[in-house]
């Protein structure tokens, strides 16, 4: 009997490995990327020690860890031990994520993990089996991008490290990446990306503006180059999801009769103005430096990518202040009730 049991337990374990044989294989693959660098890491203290590391690197990594006790005295979030530790990536990228959406709707494509849920992204230690999955996308009919990704959270799973990439950003944006990043580890909805990353946008940028007023004083030029910037960065983040609004209501009036080749016409005529309209951004200063200058046109998956992390900026920010009446702490106790971290 207990060799028919073990017997059994073989059989499903097989069966299981075979179904999900391209889960286990990822999964192994990300695992081994993630600890390759977590063996790699040294902790700060013992870099600012290091005597060929540059002084403004030293003031860099200083700087993170102002930028991190203040996320959590002024405020809320919680440390998770993260920002401790350092990897030097040498100048190379080392994680990229693979964005795809339906080539006429705007939905995009979902990808299940365990524990964690559904995500409209999958990330990649190893670029060659991104490519890979991309080409088999394409092949599918998605729109699909790439992009090299400058910081992760691992929920609190692991201590993220800090990345040496990290080091070479401007301090306003450094504060927002690190107070976003510290806010996915605070406050984690499974299954809802678009919350998670939209509201990590938007307590990134308050809470970058509010590190940089302490810092330097409200009327300091630091502060005033960092808003200037972000000024630049919303009106071209609200343009660019206006513009997936727009593609998406062209897309619900195209019926199952309409010809593939007028309806790429039509989305293709579409995505041109919403490019050609950002000339007229801040005077004409955003249009200047718009992300696809030089570039093919924009897809679909680009126009995600932008809503996932952009489309509930002013939902955010009228809570906030209206109800709130900028009450940063009092929003942030709100929030964990209302989201409650759900794995």
């Amino acid at each position: 009997m207990l060799k028919k049991a073990l017997l059994v337990v073989l059989l499903v374990l097989v069966v299981l490995g075979i179904i999900y044989r391209e889960l286990i294989s990822y999964g192994y693959m990300q695992a081994k990327g993630q600890v390759s660098i977590l063996f790699n890491t040294r902790p700060v203290a013992e870099v600012l020690q290091d005597p060929t590391l540059p002084d403004s690197l030293k003031q860099r990594l200083k700087l993170i860890g102002e930028i991190k006790q203040f996320a959590i005295d002024s405020l809320g979030l919680d440390s998770s031990g993260s920002y401790t530790e350092f990897y030097d990536q040498g100048g190379k990228p080392i994680l990229w994520v693979l964005t795809a959406c339906e080539k006429f709707q705007m939905k995009p494509k979902q990808w299940s993990f365990p524990i964690i849920g559904t995500f409209a992204y999958k990330g990649f230690f190893d670029t060659t089996r991104a490519n890979t999955e991309e080409k088999t996308l394409l092949a599918a009919g998605f729109d699909t991008q790439i992009n090299e990704v400058s910081a992760w959270s691992t929920l609190g799973f692991f201590k993220d490290p800090i990345l040496s990439s990290m080091l070479y950003r401007g301090e306003g944006s450094l504060a927002n990446l690190i107070i976003h990043e510290m806010t996915h580890g605070t406050l984690f909805v499974k299954d809802n990306l678009e919350l998670n990353e939209n509201l990590a946008s938007f307590v990134g940028d308050y809470g970058a503006v509010r590190f940089m007023e302490a810092k330097y004083g409200k009327n300091a030029p630091q502060l005033e180059r960092y808003e200037f910037r972000k000024r630049y960065n919303d009106a071209l983040s609200q343009h660019i999801v206006r513009g997936a609004n727009q593609l998406d209501s062209l897309y619900k009036k195209f019926t199952p009769s309409l010809a593939t080749s007028l309806k790429d016409s039509l989305k293709t005529t579409k995505i041109q103005h919403i490019v050609q309209s950002s000339d007229t951004l801040l005077g004409g200063l955003v249009g200047k430096k718009y992300p696809w200058r030089g570039k093919k046109l924009p897809n679909n998956a680009f126009f995600i990518g932008y809503l996932t992390y952009h489309s509930q900026q002013n939902q955010f920010n009228k809570e906030f202040n209206e109800r709130f009446k900028g009450n940063f702490r009092a929003y942030l106790s709100y929030l964990k009730t209302k989201y409650p971290t759900s794995f």
